[in-house]
């Protein structure tokens, strides 16, 4: 067949690839996006881990396992009575697939609107031509493209225990986190990693007893510590149960399941039965395939892709966006990686600001941030201010029987700038929009205090953090 050339090459179509791809063809380029990820009937299912195996199919399951812990812990409050309550988890998981396949079938949709060819296969580097790359695709059809700029947007991997692989049956990755056919007994987490936390609360909300193992002796390291300390004070009150400053040990099969064994944090040896584990200990670039040797494709020690501060690699015209480049693994920041980069190859002056990308954990309740932590202050030295204001105030909060958690904001001392925003508790993922917009804008606590928000409404609780700031609260 002969050579299809392209102005832009994309290889990947996750977040960061599909909005790559979108970007640079409404941008007039001529567009081409390859990505390999299958459906069960062996169709494209573009979308990459975050449609397929992570963010979209764990908000469904979490929304489905909420609805039920409603119908059996809260619905008695409002005064509505259930009898019979129980969980079909066939109709659960049949629910979860349906809402995938959707969004798969959205960014076909999507490609087709803005004229992006779309090749089904795994795409890799064949050699550099005077002209840009050959690339080949090898799929249910073998092809060969040819682009002048190539973006390569192929995400990451569940990161294995050592000495432990993933069978996706037992020992799960986020993949088979997200396929469980039977509510399990006992279910073992190793990692307080995000998706970890977020299939835990699915599990448990259904009658699962959740033990989390992890290795760092302070929970969630990376969330700013009060916000960390009241979230984990919620998960104990649920009934997970968190041991932290873990060594875990053998795993092995023992009779249906998995014996664990682990030294905790005073040095004791441990043992667990569980059903199932779920590996949440991290994700790893996945360079797999991608015969970057062909063309000398820089990667470093972690084996993600070397980029510049404008995501171009050590190769002329070849671009490299997500999590297969430094920066946090978040599909948000993914997405706008590969819009900045359409946009510098038609010459103009994308931007990604890591200061202001917000980050949310999906449990119940919802963990959500940006900007700098209190301990990061602390140890860059400078001068703040803090404000929080708790849900248990805020009149929407409590009409929703939903109060756990707060609101807090990190000021500048002497300018008031917005430093940080921390939130746990109810839509958290939400009311951080508002901060993400103030902290571009660099506006001071005071901006948001005096700003008119409505009532009864959650985001009450975020201008009463600005105004904790000054002390000067209105409604605690």
């Amino acid at each position: 067949m002969a050579n299809k050339q392209f102005d832009v090459i994309v290889i990947g179509g996750g977040p960061g690839g599909y909005i790559a791809a979108i970007r640079a063809a409404q941008l007039g380029f001529n567009t081409a996006c390859i990505d390999d990820w299958k459906n069960k009937q062996g169709g494209p299912a573009p979308g990459g881990t975050c449609t397929n195996v992570g963010c979209i199919p764990s908000k469904a399951l979490l929304q489905s396992s909420e609805h039920f812990e409603h119908a059996g812990k809260h619905f008695g409050e409002h005064g509505i009575g259930l009898s019979n309550l129980s969980m079909d988890v066939a109709k659960m998981l049949g629910r979860k697939d349906t809402v995938v396949k959707q969004n798969n079938d959205g960014i076909l949709y999507l490609f087709k609107k803005n004229k992006v060819s779309f090749f089904h296969g795994r795409g890799s580097f064949a050699k550099a031509l005077e002209q840009g790359y050959e690339i080949q695709v090898s799929g249910a059809s073998q092809e060969t493209l040819v682009g002048k700029h190539v973006i390569v947007a192929t995400g990451s991997n569940a990161r294995a225990l050592p000495g432990v692989p993933f069978d996706e049956e037992l020992v799960l990755s986020n993949d088979g986190a997200l396929r469980i056919p039977t509510v399990p007994k006992k279910l073992v987490l190793i990692g307080s990693g995000v998706i970890g936390l977020e299939m835990g609360s699915v599990w448990r909300r259904l009658g699962s007893e959740v033990t989390v193992l992890e290795a760092l002796p302070t929970f969630l390291g990376a969330v700013d510590e009060q916000i960390a300390k009241e979230a984990k004070k919620a998960f104990d009150k649920q009934g997970l149960k968190i041991e932290l400053g873990v060594t875990v040990g053998e795993v092995k099969p023992e009779g249906k399941g998995l014996s664990v064994a682990y030294t905790d944090a005073k040095g004791g040896a441990q043992k667990l039965q569980c059903d199932r584990m779920i590996v949440s200990i991290g994700r790893v670039p996945n360079t797999n395939g991608l015969d970057a040797e062909a063309v000398g494709l820089k990667l470093n020690d972690r084996g993600a892709i070397e980029v510049d501060d404008e995501c171009r690699t050590n190769l002329p015209n070849v671009w490299a966006v997500g999590d297969v480049v430094r920066g946090p693994m978040l599909a948000h920041k993914a997405e706008e990686e590969g819009v900045a980069v359409a946009e510098r190859i038609a010459g103009q002056h994308g931007h990604v600001n890591f200061n202001t990308v917000p980050w949310v954990i999906y449990t119940s309740p919802e963990i959500a941030w940006v900007g700098r932590t209190e301990q990061q202050l602390k140890a860059d030295g400078v001068q703040y201010k803090a404000g929080t204001f708790p849900f248990m105030a805020n009149g929407r909060a409590r009409a929703l029987g939903d109060t756990t958690g707060m609101v807090k904001f990190l000021a500048d001392a002497k300018t008031d700038e917005i430093l940080g925003v921390h939130i746990v508790g109810p839509m958290a993922s939400e009311l951080i929009s508002e901060a993400v917009v103030a902290m571009e804008f660099k506006a001071s606590s005071e901006d948001i205090a005096r700003i008119c928000h409505a009532h009864p409404s959650l985001s009450e609780a975020t201008k009463e953090a600005a105004l904790a700031v000054d002390k000067r609260t209105l409604n605690f």
